[in-house]
């Protein structure tokens, strides 16, 4: 079966664009708040996490448009995530998808009040599907949503990995490898691995079936980061929308830094391989979630 990865991405995420456009349509464009949520929400994003949970609804055999409200509101947790990480009280960013980062294009009031806003509505999203979608899971699966969510990226996941990155950097903690793959499994891997289980979850899917979705998604969400790591080192700031080299400057504890470039980049693909054979059960459906993490340890990005 021949199958296009660039078309496949573009597709998604124009599609995922669309419906986050909608979601700001609802609001007066003319406010600031909502200017800072647009400027950071439709600038040019990877929208890897909504194209995962859409290609795990794929998988299942299933209509992934079902889960379409949760891919948005990931997203917008997601970008909310990203404003504030570049607030001068962590990252310090100047740029981010390729523009000025929140603070620096508004204020860092308005920055920490757009990431706000774009969390809380995300919420709102899911639990009130049908003011933006003609389709969308039952009540008792979009609470079930709402949880999911709420863990991944709150103090059992995402925020409390953002948390531990930031005191290794503060304390500058001993360069312990296990201690770095629990920050980017909470950091990062959480919400990837949500987006996966969101989508199988959306459409009804078996257990079973994604029991081996999450698998796969525990793998590629720290391999996700592994390139990351290995990119603010090789990549190309053009082309990554963000700098290089901070990480260095930062003296941030990454995986090329405890156990050197090479080893990083064959762990990542030992992490690829890994995720690939969980899901080698699954039939032609799941190819785009195989390109995808193809793509993951490709990426130049």
């Amino acid at each position: 079966m021949n199958f296009n990865l660039s078309e496949y991405l573009t597709e998604k995420q124009n599609l995922v664009n669309q419906y986050l456009k909608l979601i700001l349509q609802q609001y007066d464009k003319r406010h600031e708040l909502i200017m800072a949520m647009e400027h950071s929400l439709m600038a040019r994003g990877k929208r890897l996490r909504p194209i995962l949970a859409m290609a795990a609804a794929q998988a299942c055999g299933k209509d992934f448009l079902i889960a379409l409200p949760a891919c948005c509101a990931i997203e917008m947790v997601h970008t909310y995530s990203l404003i504030h990480d570049d607030l001068p009280a962590m990252d310090n960013d100047d740029l981010r998808r390729g523009l000025p980062t929140c603070h620096k294009k508004f204020s860092e009031a308005t920055a920490i009040l757009a990431g706000d806003a774009l969390l809380t509505h995300a919420f709102n999203i899911i639990s009130d599907p049908q003011q933006i979608f003609n389709i969308y899971p039952g009540y008792k699966t979009r609470i079930k949503l709402i949880s999911k969510l709420s863990k991944a990226a709150g103090i059992q996941g995402m925020v409390q990995g953002q948390m531990l990155d930031m005191q290794s950097f503060q304390l500058k903690q001993d360069n312990d490898i296990d201690h770095l793959k629990n920050i980017h499994a909470l950091k990062t891997g959480q919400m990837i691995t949500l987006s996966v289980e969101a989508g199988a979850i959306s459409v009804g899917s078996d257990l079973r079936t994604i029991d081996k979705l999450i698998v796969y998604a525990d793998k590629i969400g720290l391999a996700f980061q592994v390139m990351d790591d290995i990119l603010n080192i090789e990549g190309d700031p053009s082309i990554m929308g963000k700098a290089a080299g901070s990480d260095i400057l930062n003296d941030k504890m990454t995986f090329p830094a405890i156990i050197g470039l090479e080893a990083s980049k064959q762990y990542a693909k030992k992490l690829i391989d890994s995720a690939l054979e969980s899901i080698d059960e699954l039939d032609e459906k799941a190819i785009p979630l195989r390109a995808i993490a193809h793509y993951i340890i490709n990426r130049d990005h």
